[in-house]
């Protein structure tokens, strides 16, 4: 954004200019303002101020030029249309001023509510609320509070301090029992606090609150709650918020009157009735906030049934229009219903799926547009397990199951605790009373969070269902002293540093850790659930959805497996083969000796010796891997050891001689093994003798391995069975490495393989930068590319991932640096760039080369529509992403806008 902008340039837009499609310029909730006004429903006059204003502001420390008097121009149109000035004495119009960025970012950025009122206006309000004194102090208050904590930084707990001391002394826990004189001296406490901390008088200039509220909502873009949120939210940070200025409706005008937050279906489960949170003669950052306890949004056809029918057909028209669940905010001022804002809800995994699969019922989206409506990290989530519960567990109470799973961990009752013992690897749940934006840090770091107040529309709850965590809020039957670091219910009192385990599906609360049981998804992915049949309305959507990604896909998804029983668990999964067969897993535990005496060994009988020892070892190996793959590919690593993870420690070992001589013990042998280790010993051993460069140097090694490999193949083809090998060249950088080992390789497997049908190919692993800038030499030699993305990112970056993640990670992701781990999801500008290069350079050189990728980003979800994007054949992951990969697959076809399918 240029720091100098036109006079001329638009800044402010009426609500009756906007659309839901403008969310790049108005936000999410200024776009969706706009909508309703376009649709007819009843919205609270206002204007937005876009995005770009608040870049511009961001970058050059003030108000673009043209911004004020556009703010002018706009306040005074709405002035005329409300018949009412800012702030009049008489008959004051009152305004809120609210953030909205393009993606919603619950509770993250700034909200003052009853800009205008001062000393003067609060009189006039009370005159046009029917001389209700009570409903205007209290809305000043609420001003002044806002105003204070958000604008000017003046602590928040100060103000909740007045407050408590207030109701305390009309004993009292309820803000409504507060008369107006309370409120009056509850003012006149506010105003004390905020000359302390500020050195000035609040403000009594209705448009000098007005401006420096704007301003305050443009600085908590990047306000340290708000850029962790979008770091984990992986929302870009150069986006900026827009800004809504919206004629105020008052819900705290007594007991006709009331606020809440309406969902229309449950953004829980997916379910379709009525869900939502009601409270009355109270205004709306009391239903978010949890301060107090809400009643089912049901409720309000028993309290105001004219209001309720209107908000129904409503909820019915915008989920019509939006073809989603929406999520929507609302106002009853005196038996006068207001929309106050709609958007896309955000839900739990679970409901994603089944909202997604209703949505296709109901002839609203199609499967493709299902398939874009989830995504790989929610089925993830799906896979987690849940509480295994018998009648030696009992509940001690229950709240509302906010955001599902099984959760269970240590209490801890502050954010900084939660963080401080998650960094110690411990599971913890926060307990609070509620949470609030500051609790951001706690609620990433928990396991689980439980709160006593609040409903599924609290702080709590929405961010918790945003982050995949699992949480129950309204536990009003726990008692919780933060200070004392205990809360008490059902008789029992609860110590930080207890256990307890938390159920979001059912909101149920219990002491102790509970065990866990497989979820039903994954009884799905393993065959014990037929989707066909089975009365459950998440397993039956998974598998409508995942059975279109499969035919919509386009790489073929396979997997990391070095067991047969890994492999027939990834095949139940739906893996189409194994992309990498690690074979130096198969030589740790007992046959560790063997290895270590094949690297140790001084002259050929003893590498002999070693090597007739393991080829028949690994032949059983790949026999029992080939039988589970049967008709499958199989692509076997060979042996890729650091040195260091298969010889004696050097250190040890020399501690152990120096022992045992000093005992005057006979160690000749133990000598000769230290001289051998010595000899061996390498600084770097990620960098030194590993992969290609081992089996050039241990003659016999990779024959025997390949031999293992081809005799296997032939022995399954005997019994009946379709074994295809891939034999993968680990850690090459020149091709005349791979030339060496496959004019090896080709001979031993003629030798082996004879006639008896079985084809083996012969590839190599791209891990090492100078093999994917000489890709188009390596093709030549190479049937197959498979990259191994951990060790390209390792080079690549030129740092250790064993060493960097606990040392440093935590401040370039703090720093923004790493927007993510480039060891989570692939660096695609720079190591993305390398995969991009040798693929295009391998195939023109061999134009059938087949291209396949075997590192962990072959299950991020990300990196799987960067492998689809760039033509790779395959990606290949642990088995418990397999699915995941090919629900992502699916979506990187339907994304781009592809018609390819399988």
């Amino acid at each position: 954004m240029a720091a100098q902008e036109t006079v001329d340039h638009k800044y402010v837009y009426d609500f009756s200019e906007g659309n839901k499609d403008l969310k790049d310029l108005l936000g999410g909730k200024g776009a969706n303002l706009a909508e309703m006004t376009n649709l007819g429903l009843p919205v609270p006059p206002g204007f937005t101020i876009t995005t770009e204003a608040c870049q511009a502001y961001l970058a050059t420390g003030r108000e673009p030029d043209g911004l004020a008097g556009q703010i002018e121009a706009h306040l005074e149109s709405l002035e005329r249309a409300m018949g009412k000035r800012l702030g009049d004495p008489q008959d004051p119009l009152l305004v809120s001023v609210r953030s909205g960025a393009k993606f919603s970012m619950p509770g993250m950025m700034e909200t003052v509510l009853n800009v205008g009122l001062n000393d003067q206006s609060v009189v006039g309000l009370s005159a046009q609320a029917g001389q209700n004194d009570r409903f205007a102090w209290d809305s000043y208050r609420r001003l002044i509070q806002m105003f204070g904590k958000t604008v000017c930084e003046v602590p928040g707990e100060e103000f909740e301090h007045a407050l408590d001391e207030i109701k305390n002394a009309k004993g009292t826990h309820n803000d409504l029992d507060l008369d107006a004189d309370d409120l009056r001296g509850l003012v006149d406490a506010y105003k004390k606090i905020f000359l302390k901390h500020t050195g000035r008088e609040f403000p009594q200039q209705p448009r000098e609150q007005l401006d420096l509220a704007i301003r305050a909502v443009f600085e908590s873009w990047n306000a340290e709650r708000a850029v962790l949120y979008r770091r984990q939210e992986r929302i870009p940070a150069d986006l900026g918020t827009a800004v809504n200025v919206v004629t105020m409706v008052f819900g705290n005008l007594g007991p006709d009157s009331g606020t809440g937050v309406a969902f229309t279906r449950d953004p829980a489960s997916g379910a379709q009735g009525i869900y939502g949170d009601y409270l009355a003669n109270a205004q709306g950052e009391d239903v978010v906030a949890g301060i107090r306890n809400t009643v089912p949004l049901n409720e309000l056809e028993r309290l105001d049934k004219k209001s309720y029918d209107e908000l129904l057909g409503y909820m019915a028209r915008l989920e019509e229009h939006y073809r989603d669940l929406c999520d929507i905010e609302f106002t009853i001022e005196r038996g006068k219903l207001w929309m106050l804002q709609t958007r896309v809800g955000k839900r739990t995994a679970a409901a994603a799926f089944v909202i997604a699969g209703q949505l296709v019922d109901e002839g609203l989206i199609g499967l493709d547009e299902a398939l874009h409506r989830v995504n790989g990290a929610q089925l993830a989530q799906l896979m987690f397990p849940r509480f295994q519960l018998d009648h030696e567990f009992e509940a001690v109470a229950k709240g509302i199951g906010a955001s599902p799973g099984a959760a269970s961990g240590t209490v801890v009752f502050t954010s900084a605790r939660a963080v401080e013992l998650a960094a110690e690897g411990k599971s913890v749940i926060l307990v609070r009373r509620e949470t609030n934006p500051d609790d951001l840090n706690g609620m990433i770091a928990a396991k689980g969070i439980l709160t006593s107040r609040g409903g599924k529309t609290s702080h709590a709850a929405v961010v918790a269902r945003g982050m995949g965590k699992t949480c129950v809020s309204g536990a009003d039957e726990i008692e919780v002293n933060v200070p004392a670091k205990r809360f008490v219910v059902a008789g029992q009192t609860v110590n930080e540093g207890d256990v307890v385990s938390i159920d979001g599906t059912t909101g149920k609360v219990y002491l102790g850790e509970v065990p866990v049981m497989p979820s039903e998804v994954v009884q799905y992915f393993e065959g014990s659930l037929d989707a066909e049949h089975v009365d459950n309305a998440l397993v039956r959507a998974v598998h409508r959805i995942m059975t279109h990604a499969d035919g919509r896909r386009r790489l073929a998804v396979r997997t990391n497996a070095d067991t047969g029983a890994d492999a027939a668990r990834a095949r139940r999964f739906g893996a189409e083969g194994i992309g990498l067969c690690r074979t130096e897993h198969m030589f740790l535990g007992e046959r560790r000796e063997l290895v270590e005496r094949l690297i140790l060994a001084r002259d050929a009988d003893g590498r002999e010796a070693a090597l007739e020892a393991l080829l028949p070892l690994q032949r059983a190996d790949f026999v029992e891997i080939f039988r589970e793959m049967d008709g499958l590919p199989v692509t076997v690593r060979l042996i890729d050891p650091p040195l260091h993870e298969f010889l004696p420690p050097l250190e040890q070992l020399a501690v152990n001689v120096a022992v045992a001589q000093e005992r005057g013990e006979d160690v000749a042998k133990e000598e000769a093994l230290l001289a051998a280790v010595r000899r061996m010993h390498e600084e770097n051993p990620m960098l030194g003798l590993r992969g290609v460069r081992l089996g050039l140097v241990i003659p016999g090694l990779f024959a025997m391995q390949v031999r293992a490999i081809a005799e296997a193949a032939v022995a399954c083809a005997r019994e009946g069975r379709v074994a295809k090998p891939e034999i993968m060249v680990p850690l090459v950088g020149a091709v005349q490495e791979l030339e060496t080992v496959r004019a090896e390789a080709e001979r031993i497997i003629a030798e082996v393989v004879g006639d008896s049908g079985v084809e083996v190919l012969i590839g190599t692993m791209i891990e090492v930068p100078r093999a994917a800038l000489t890709a188009g030499q390596i093709a030549e030699a190479a049937e197959f590319f498979s990259f191994g993305t951990n060790d390209l990112t390792q080079m690549g970056w030129g740092f250790s991932r064993d060493d960097v993640e606990g040392a440093f990670f935590w401040r370039y992701l703090e720093l923004g640096i790493f927007g993510i781990s480039p060891f989570e999801s692939i660096d695609r500008d720079g190591v993305g760039r390398l995969v991009r290069i040798a693929s295009e350079e391998g195939r023109a050189a061999r134009p059938g080369l087949k291209l396949g990728v075997c590192g962990e980003h072959g299950g991020d979800p990300d990196s799987v529509h960067f492998f689809h994007e760039v033509g790779l054949d395959y990606v290949s992951c642990s088995p418990f992403r397999v699915p995941v990969a090919r629900l992502e697959a699916g979506r990187a076809v339907v994304e781009t806008g592809g018609s390819d399918s399988r």
